[in-house]
Parts: C-alpha cells; sequence; structure tokens
C-alpha cells in the first residue's frame, strides 16, 4: 500500500493537529483529506508554508490556554443554583447531569461552556452543595460550587388550636361527673 506525506491544514481527530506533519495512504490523502482542504501535500513550497502553519498554531493555542485559566479562576468564585423537582419527602426525581449545569451556566452566568468540559464521576442525586470539576484546557482545571435546591417548598404545617380529646375520654369524664353527682344525690 502506498503511503506518502501531508502537511495537515487543520485538526483531524484520530491523526494529528494543525502543522502537522502525518504519514497516511495515498487514497486517504487524494480523495478526502486534500479535497476537503484538511491537508496539503509535502512539496518545497508548502514546506515554507509549515512555518506560518506551525506559528498560527502556537498563537492559537496560548490564546486558548490563556482564555480558559481566565474562565478557570473566575467560574471558581461563582456558586451556581440549580432548582430541582422534588417529592414530599424531599427526595429528587431524576439526577443533575454536565449537561444540566452546562445549561445553567448559560442561562444564570452567559457562559457557553460544553458538557465535556464538565466532570462528574456520577449524577448528582441529592440536595445540597457539590464540587464539580471542570477540565477547561489540558493543562486548566477548575472547581465549581453547584448548589442543588427543592423547586417546589415543602407545604408548611399550620399549628392548630388545643385539639379535642378523644371521644373514649370524654365518655369517661361524663361518667366520673355522673358517678360524683349520683353519690351527692344519693347522700342526700
Amino acid at each position: 500500500m502506498a503511503k506518502t506525506e501531508v502537511i495537515l491544514v487543520q485538526n483531524v481527530v484520530g491523526l494529528g493537529g494543525e502543522s502537522d506533519q502525518v504519514k497516511v495512504s495515498a487514497g486517504y490523502a487524494r480523495n478526502y483529506l486534500v479535497p476537503q482542504g484538511l491537508a496539503i501535500s509535502l512539496n518545497g513550497a508548502n514546506k515554507r508554508r509549515l512555518e506560518a502553519l506551525r506559528q498560527r498554531r502556537a498563537e492559537r493555542e496560548a490564546h486558548e490556554l490563556n482564555t480558559m485559566s481566565e474562565l478557570g479562576r473566575s467560574l471558581s468564585k461563582v456558586t451556581i443554583t440549580l432548582p430541582v423537582k422534588t417529592g414530599d419527602d424531599g427526595k429528587m426525581f431524576g439526577s443533575v447531569t454536565s449537561g444540566t449545569i452546562a445549561d445553567a451556566l448559560r442561562t444564570q452566568l452567559e457562559v457557553s461552556l460544553d458538557k465535556r468540559k464538565i466532570h462528574l464521576e456520577k449524577a448528582i442525586h441529592a440536595l445540597g452543595e457539590h464540587e464539580v470539576e471542570l477540565r477547561l484546557h489540558p493543562e486548566v482545571r477548575a472547581n465549581l460550587k453547584v448548589v442543588v435546591v427543592s423547586a417546589n417548598p415543602k407545604p408548611e404545617v399550620v399549628a392548630e388550636a388545643a385539639p379535642e380529646p378523644p371521644k373514649a375520654e370524654k365518655r369517661s369524664a361524663r361518667n366520673a361527673i355522673n358517678r360524683k353527682g349520683g353519690a351527692a344525690e344519693a347522700s342526700k
């Protein structure tokens, strides 16, 4: 099988990043990479272009690192509150996932963050405060405080006036009065 070397113009999943020089099969390069604009063939003119691609990639990666580290510092100071539906006993219906947290960040803080950057070992199934790890960049990690609260408040118990004694006690009280009254009438 014939192999050829190409220079990647964009990141290609499973193959390499921008400005990488990779060896691929000739058919893959000729039929897919070059027509899609993902790669250019390796020759003298394109080798000069390689340095420009590397410089552009380094600038972009440095910018991403600065942006993500700044975002990580700001998000580590923030607490987001997630209201969830609960039953009468306070147990949650469903769970809080990384997608739920990403949606809350978008609506509450106007921060668009991919849910794959929010790392949860397991979905959150309990009310309360939780620490969630954010993997914003391979070199940047931050923690976000998430407070899960009940969306439907618990009904308040209204204290009633003194409850009436059960009927069985009333009868015994009446019987006691009747006995005393009957005993008093009998002694007269």
